[in-house]
């Protein structure tokens, strides 16, 4: 029996690949001699590098780079050698975790350290980038980074512009004199689970920038500056598109890694079954298993169980979700190609109880081993 496992983390409780490992462990209860794949998923978010390297030959480096408040810290990332390849994650140096919450204020956060960890990556050989966008603290438009990378955002002084969406205030030139020579060789693929242009009613610094700490004024100010800024990056490269969606995705730097730098944007879920070839995999199962913390409406919206349910049903195979909850607006689940959902309490807990990690494996292993005991029997009875 081929079985593939391909879950979400359940945030605050078990990462992907626990998560994962615990259902394997109930399964093999049932049947010892299935053969299992386990892979860690992401979408785009937290996990993403992970999912991408798992069981993979990568090379892991960690450097110094400058962190979202301007203050040193050490990013790790990782790279494959015989193709080029490095896989970033943006929150690894700009993510909102890495800024106390009283200190959030995306007037001043950067980007730059992303920029730093792409220049490394470069002097290490790599062309190929991979990187997932999710979890940002910033609201810069990518200008940190890419002012690390070469780029010259000048004010109207012909002085460098200060860092954070402030600095897009003072915004008046862009110079590509001092880019990095090496970027013409470079390709760019974005993981990028939202659809927001750069500005407007719907771009980042309006829906985005509270979580990072801007009210609404700030916002308004955010968004006008952040059209000042596609306007000059459009007269430098006409095909700037600060409408695309996924422009607003992590303050903008969705916008700056295709303007600037020719990226795509791609869901994460995409992006992974493509790169990890866990599509293949997909379709030599016998049965998929995916899950994630609490399964609700949002689930259809880009979120990992949903790509691989679709990718699952491309091959007929049946799709299985251990969750750690499950909301009554999933009707949609057979839409998505998921054909039962299984919440893994097992008794009435706190929320606090329920997450605790070693709870949480138990429940895990003994809702898939009884899942699986129901479909031995079925098996018997055919």
């Amino acid at each position: 029996m081929k079985i593939v496992i391909a879950m979400d983390s359940l945030k605050g409780s078990l990462t992907s690949l626990e998560a994962g490992c615990a259902a394997a462990e109930g399964i093999r209860r049932v049947f010892d001699d299935a053969q299992i794949l386990i892979r860690p998923m992401a979408d785009g978010g937290e996990g993403t590098a992970a999912a991408l390297t798992y069981g993979r030959d990568a090379v892991n480096e960690t450097v110094p780079v400058t962190g979202p408040l301007g203050q040193p810290i050490e990013v790790t990332y990782s790279r494959f050698p015989e193709t080029g390849t490095a896989v970033l994650e943006m929150a690894a140096a700009a993510g909102l975790p890495l800024v106390p919450a009283h200190q959030r204020d995306p007037l001043k956060t950067t980007t730059y350290g992303v920029g730093e960890l792409i220049r490394d990556a470069i002097h290490k050989g790599c062309r190929r980038f991979i990187l997932g966008l999710g979890g940002s603290a910033t609201n810069d438009g990518g200008v940190g980074m890419l002012t690390a990378l070469g780029y010259d955002f000048l004010d109207r002084d012909s002085r460098p512009i200060g860092p954070g969406a402030l600095g897009l205030s003072h915004l008046h030139a862009i110079s590509e004199e001092h880019v990095l020579p090496q970027l013409k060789e470079c390709q760019f693929l974005a993981a990028c689970d939202v659809t927001n242009p750069l500005c407007g009613s719907q771009g980042c610094s309006v829906v985005f920038g509270p979580q990072k700490g801007a009210d609404a004024v700030m916002a308004a100010s955010m968004d006008q500056w952040m059209a000042r800024y596609a306007s000059l990056a459009k007269a430098l490269y006409p095909q700037a598109d600060p409408e695309a969606p996924g422009s607003g995705a992590a303050g903008g730097m969705g916008f700056a890694l295709c303007a600037f730098l020719g990226a795509s944007l791609r869901p994460g879920i995409q992006m992974i079954l493509e790169e990890t070839g866990l599509e293949a995999a997909i379709r030599q199962a016998d049965v998929v298993i995916t899950g994630e913390g609490r399964m609700d409406g949002q689930t259809a919206m880009g979120k990992a169980p949903a790509g691989i349910a679709q990718a699952a049903k491309r091959y007929g195979k049946p799709v299985l979700a251990l969750v750690g909850s499950v909301s009554c607006d999933v009707s949609s689940r057979c839409q998505l190609g998921i054909d039962a959902v299984f919440p893994i309490l097992r008794s009435p807990i706190t929320l606090e109880e329920a997450m605790e990690p070693a709870r949480a494996k138990a429940n895990m292993a003994d809702t898939a081993q009884q899942v699986f005991r129901l479909w031995s029997i079925c098996q018997a009875a055919d």
